[in-house]
């Protein structure tokens, strides 16, 4: 057995491990891996107790650390989280397998047939901080799309994610899929994270999900493929034409629903027409709601309202804080936007189609709704079943990452005794 503090050496050993789980998960069975995942969540489901104990010393730490609320709420689990995470494998376990697919397919006049055919990446290393439900998102979304995954979770959900990860491999071993398919990287050594992001020869791309440092260090430092989930610094904007109901419930959703998943809207932009009327009730409603609200010199007149900063515009609380601006229209809601956003999600409340329609168009983020919460920027709200996370780059993988995206595609060519002339 490797030592666990020979950090290379343990990583080494993880890396080829998975490379060979990867090789026979590739041709697994649908029913296999279906099998594998609705077993995995039957062992979450009878394993609710141990879960929550270990989450329970999860919380417990992070509360001595001082951890903030938002993090907290990130990292607690109750009986309710644990069954969503039970229902999520079985959401996935019943997806058409994407292995295989055949994209399209076409004939050339030299008598060739040729089909795009989706296959897996490989191994996934997925680098998180705080929730331990991605480990079982992950691990099922991995496994689904067949491919092996090294999970590295923070420490602060180390003893939630051991519990979660040993009913993922109750699943495999059911299944009589291979264990090492699922591994967690067993220490909490931050060094263990350097080592991946330069296994080039058994990781195929890195996920990471957490924060800004986190992300960062790994676009920095990664030799490996990247999907980048950057800050959710996500933006609303409550048009001229924009309904007073439906812009009050989607705005209190947005921000206090959950105020510390990366959907939660972070600035309010108001355009001049209605500050008065609809955007001065939604200020006042969020204020009624314990949020803090930060606004520019139009709102600042608002009892209760706390003039914003320039550091204000462009930040992600992940709190109960939100920023709010008064813009002139649609074109300087959508300035802001590109200046302060980090590409995840914006939305426009507007009963104009128009609006709707250029503020779709004009904007980039990876996921634009219209009169709708952004708290439903999540892939299992998607009906994927569950994400790894949101992917904000533009290559490969873009938006909610599911079993999908974790594919990529071969060319299979077929003849008659073709050759070229």
């Amino acid at each position: 057995m490797t030592d666990l503090d020979d950090i290379p050496a343990l990583m080494e050993q993880i890396g080829r491990r998975a490379r060979a789980a990867a090789q026979r998960l590739a041709t697994a069975s649908p029913a296999d891996k279906q099998a594998a995942l609705t077993a995995a969540a039957g062992a979450i489901e009878a394993e609710v107790p141990a879960i929550l104990d270990a989450n329970a010393r999860d919380v417990a730490a992070a509360e001595d650390k001082g951890l903030t609320p938002a993090m907290l709420d990130r990292l607690r689990l109750d009986r309710q989280r644990v069954a969503a995470m039970a229902a999520g494998l079985r959401n996935i376990a019943a997806q058409a397998d994407p292995v295989g697919a055949v994209l399209t397919e076409w004939d050339q006049p030299s008598g060739l047939h040729i089909q795009r055919v989706r296959t897996p990446l490989g191994v996934i290393g997925v680098i998180y901080e705080s929730r331990p439900n991605v480990t079982a998102d992950a691990g099922a979304l991995c496994v689904k799309a067949g491919n092996a995954v090294i999970l590295r979770g923070g420490s602060e959900s180390f003893h939630s994610s051991r519990a979660i990860h040993a009913c993922l491999i109750q699943g495999l071993a059911a299944a009589g899929l291979p264990e090492d398919a699922i591994q967690l990287v067993p220490v909490t050594d931050r060094a263990a994270v350097g080592e991946m992001l330069t296994m080039t020869q058994h990781i195929d791309v890195i996920v990471p999900r957490g924060g800004k440092g986190l992300v960062g260090r790994v676009q920095a430092d990664a030799r490996v493929p990247v999907f980048a989930h950057l800050e959710g610094i996500v933006h609303i904007y409550l048009d001229a034409a924009a309904d007073p109901e439906k812009a009050l419930r989607v705005v209190m959703n947005a921000k206090t629903r959950r105020t510390g998943v990366c959907g939660a809207v972070e600035c309010l932009l108001i355009h001049r027409d209605i500050a008065d009327t609809i955007g001065q009730g939604v200020i006042r409603a969020l204020i009624d709601a314990g949020v803090e609200v930060r606004g520019d010199d139009t709102l600042a007149g608002i009892d209760g309202v706390i003039p914003a900063q320039e550091d204000d515009w462009g930040r992600e609380y992940l709190e109960m804080i939100v920023a709010a601006r008064v813009v002139d229209d649609l074109d300087a809601a959508i300035d802001h936007i590109r200046r302060y956003g980090s590409s995840h999600t914006e939305a426009i409340v507007t009963e104009d189609t128009a609006a709707a329609d250029r503020f779709t168009r004009e904007l980039d983020s990876a996921i634009l709704m219209v009169n709708a919460s952004t708290q439903f920027a999540d892939g299992g709200e998607f009906g994927m079943g569950a994400e790894i996370g949101i992917a904000t780059g533009k290559m490969h993988a873009r938006g909610p990452v599911g079993a999908e995206q974790l594919t990529s595609f071969k060319y299979v060519v077929r003849g008659e005794g073709a050759v070229r002339s």
